[in-house]
């Protein structure tokens, strides 16, 4: 597997209480199996689609119970030089770089508008294995309310290249690393509930998005947003039984032009 640029998304893990749980509600909603919990590593789980690593779930360390939520992490070659400028650029190093035994090195930070993020330096774990394919990561979008300072952050952190979409009714912003875009960023409009902070949203493909919500709502999830056809997939935003939010999408299933776009310094 080729290295990952730095910048690029490369890995998505959560916490849940009910390990047990979560691995029924996403076994059955994407479709994923689970390998053996490392218990060297406070039972990290590794999941797959098709015998392919996508995502691990983990329980929280003891006193370190709340609300799960997904976290992306993004690729670098040493992260001891991406936390540095994480903290140079307003951010908050949540968790300084650790390794991880031959498999690589973490860190967790947030970014200045609130968004908790991993950074990974790959080892043996290259990260995500497959992608684009059902049950595998496919998108992630920052949700904000200080854009500019999110803005800010990603560009100077990660060197990316931004493009606008031209939209009126909605903000937001594309970032890339050459041709490849790897992230969008969208501002958070008054329909989001004011304790709703920044977060990361990923989005995990599909066969059937209708199918998808069903089995989630079924065992206990809750739909968010949608399903709705949008030019890039049919999507919807969903909860998991423990709090965690994340997306679906088919992207087989679209409707419509997909928008304009312009550069942006």
């Amino acid at each position: 597997m080729a290295v990952r640029r730095e910048g690029t998304p490369c890995w998505a893990d959560a916490m849940f209480t009910d390990l047990e749980q979560a691995k029924t509600f996403y076994g059955e909603v994407l479709g994923w199996t689970f390998g053996e919990s490392s218990t060297e590593y406070g039972n990290y789980t590794e999941a797959y689609a098709d015998g392919k690593a996508v995502a691990a779930v983990v329980p929280p360390v003891p006193g370190q119970e709340g609300q799960s939520q997904w976290c992306l992490y993004f690729a670098s070659p040493d992260a001891e030089a991406t936390a540095r400028r994480i903290r140079d650029h307003g951010g908050e190093v949540l968790m300084e770089p650790m390794r991880v035994g031959d498999f690589g090195t973490m860190c967790l930070a947030r970014e200045p508008s609130g968004a908790v993020f991993g950074v990974w330096q790959a080892g043996t774990h290259q990260g995500f294995e497959a992608t684009e394919t059902p049950g595998a990561y496919c998108w992630a979008e920052l949700l904000t309310r200080d854009p500019g300072a999110a803005d800010a952050f990603l560009t100077s952190v990660f060197g990316y290249t931004t493009k606008q979409i031209e939209d009126e009714a909605i903000d937001f912003r594309l970032f890339g690393l050459d041709d490849e875009t790897v992230l969008g960023r969208m501002r958070m409009t008054d329909d989001f509930p004011p304790e709703v902070p920044s977060y990361l949203n990923v989005y995990f493909t599909v066969a059937d998005c209708d199918a998808a919500v069903a089995a989630a709502t079924r065992l206990g999830g809750a739909l968010r947003y949608g399903p709705v056809d949008t030019p890039f997939g049919r999507l919807a935003v969903l909860g998991d039984p423990q709090g965690a939010h994340f997306s679906v999408i088919d992207i087989t299933t679209t409707q419509g032009e997909k928008p304009q776009v312009k550069n942006v310094p």
